[in-house]
């Protein structure tokens, strides 16, 4: 297989034997921390004081730290602040400038660099937020935002302008009026737990929240969106799932990019929210030099499949001001499904969205796999481009003949 050395990485070597690799679940390392004590370093309250947070902290845990990172990380608390937990931060190969752990959490200075078509708020959020904290895009579900703090800062985030404070956005969740607008819009069935990171919260917090929301009769089922279970996976105690547990159906989606990041411990944890009960998802953002081969991608979904995960989304990167370094073509993105439809388990292929700039909400992104659609046929492709017709009378009726293969070998 040919690579295209200017997209190559060098954390992502061979993919003949990467892949295999990364499918591995290996311990986090602790090389940096080895004088903590275990009790500590398993403690998530610990792991939240210890996060890396200044530019001093980088250089002497990063030797090679390179002069866009350095400036990027002066800079980082004018845009999005810099916090990275040492569980994830151990995972960074300190030695590759193009780790892609290192890439999603490190600042650099590109990300002061904005392109005319992008946004603060790619998303629209702020123009469907009926209230504060609280966004109303779709007929039967809403997002509540809890919170504006997590427990590392992609480097990507959709809601930079709101996460962390950098930008002086001031957000401040106002849970009374939240709740009131859900308890009196009754089209509501769906509501989505975000921020931010809702598992910051202890668990009486978080309990009062699923408890008000549970409470309302119109309200069916209640997700959690978070990426602890990644950046922070001791957060994930016993404590915390006996609580979840008593507010189903609680759906609950994760955020991983990477096999790497899927250590043992974040498995265990994944497992400990599944043995609870809770349906798992993952959602990944497609970015450059992350994830952006079919390799990694597929020893992703699939190592996520053995964590008792259903990769749910990947979603274009959204046009968030000074992303372009880490964005991709939708193009590749396109390559990248082409090689999981057919290439694995179909539980292991997520739907590929692009949230549509300015608040139009999730588009699905497919490969054409329809041909034509015809008055009497659809004419479709499968993974290996051998084409079919689908017999399909006008009005609807069904037809009895066989479909018909059409063998084409010269089919892209």
């Amino acid at each position: 297989m040919t690579t295209n050395t200017s997209d190559a990485q060098k954390g992502d070597p061979d993919p003949s034997v990467e892949p295999a690799q990364l499918k591995q679940f290996r311990p986090s390392g602790r090389s940096d921390w080895s004088y903590v004590s275990d009790k500590d370093w398993n403690d998530w309250k610990w792991q939240l004081k210890n996060r890396v947070t200044t530019v001093e902290q980088l250089q002497k845990l990063i030797p090679n730290l390179t002069p866009e990172e350095y400036a990027g990380a002066k800079l980082a608390n004018t845009k999005l602040a810099m916090a990275i937990t040492p569980h994830f931060f151990s995972l960074i190969d300190v030695e590759d400038v193009n780790c892609p752990i290192r890439r999603q959490v490190i600042p650099r200075e590109e990300e002061t660099h904005t392109a005319s078509w992008e946004m603060s708020d790619p998303c629209g959020e702020d123009s469907h937020s009926p209230v504060q904290g609280l966004v109303h895009r779709y007929p039967d579900r809403v997002l509540f935002l809890v919170t504006d703090r997590c427990a590392a800062y992609c480097r990507y985030c959709t809601r930079a302008r709101l996460v962390s404070n950098a930008t002086g956005y001031d957000f401040h969740a106002e849970f009374d009026k939240q709740l009131d607008y859900i308890r009196k819009t009754p089209s509501i069935r769906d509501v989505l737990l975000s921020g931010g990171d809702p598992l910051l919260f202890s668990d009486e917090k978080l309990e009062f929240l699923l408890s008000q929301l549970r409470a309302i009769p119109h309200v069916e089922f209640i997700r959690i969106g978070t990426r602890i279970p990644i950046f922070l996976p001791q957060r994930i105690t016993a404590e915390l799932c006996a609580m979840l547990k008593q507010y189903h159906p609680l759906f609950i989606s994760v955020h991983s990019n990477h096999p790497r990041e899927l250590t043992t411990e974040v498995r265990d944890a994944l497992g400990r929210l599944a043995d609870a009960g809770i349906p798992l998802g993952n959602q990944s953002v497609m970015l450059k030099h992350v994830n952006d081969s079919p390799e990694i991608m597929k020893a992703h979904v699939q190592k996520l499949l053995m964590c008792r995960v259903r990769p749910y989304y990947i979603y274009q990167c959204d046009l968030i001001a000074g992303s372009a370094h880490l964005r991709t073509s939708v193009r590749r993105g396109l390559e990248i499904m082409e090689q999981l439809r057919g290439h694995t388990t179909g539980y292991a292929v997520p739907q590929y969205v692009i949230d549509a700039p300015g608040g139009g909400g999730k588009v699905p992104v497919n490969p054409g796999y329809v041909l034509s659609h015809n008055a009497d046929r659809v004419v479709i492709r499968n993974f290996e481009g051998k084409v079919f017709e689908y017999p399909e009378a006008a009005d609807g009726t069904p037809l009895h003949e066989a479909p018909k293969e059409i063998i084409e070998p010269e089919f892209a």
